[in-house]
């Protein structure tokens, strides 16, 4: 039997100390790991979530989500951050989805989507 571990989606950036501020402030993860001289990759955690921003040049952000981020709770906070966000967009606004989620997406500065959700 195959027992699966943490998984880590790779966020790809513009700007490393940009994203990581971004993740920081609005998200309340922590940098936990850095590398590259300038840095070129870093780990960001919160909780059971983690995100892996690798920094590539002239990257414009994609059309689907990159990362689906479950919340136990605090989503409507989760929210209003993202909405008060410098650089961030809400792609999809904050719902009671028929699937039994509170949820949104929202557009990092660097136009990653993120899909947020709580358990109704």
């Amino acid at each position: 039997m195959i027992a699966l571990g943490r998984a880590a989606p790779g966020v790809p950036v513009r700007d490393i100390a940009r994203a990581v501020r971004f993740y920081a402030d609005v998200f309340g993860m922590d940098k936990t790991f850095e590398n590259g001289e300038p840095v070129q990759f870093a780990i960001m955690k919160g909780g059971a979530a983690e995100l892996h921003l690798t920094l590539v040049s002239g990257d414009v952000g994609r059309e689907h989500n990159v990362a689906h981020l479950m919340v136990e709770a605090g989503v409507d906070e989760l929210y209003r951050r993202c909405q008060a966000a410098e650089g961030a967009t809400i792609v999809k606004p904050l719902r009671d989805a028929p699937w039994g989620l509170r949820t949104f997406v929202v557009a990092d500065p660097d136009g990653n989507r993120i899909d947020v959700g709580q358990r109704l």
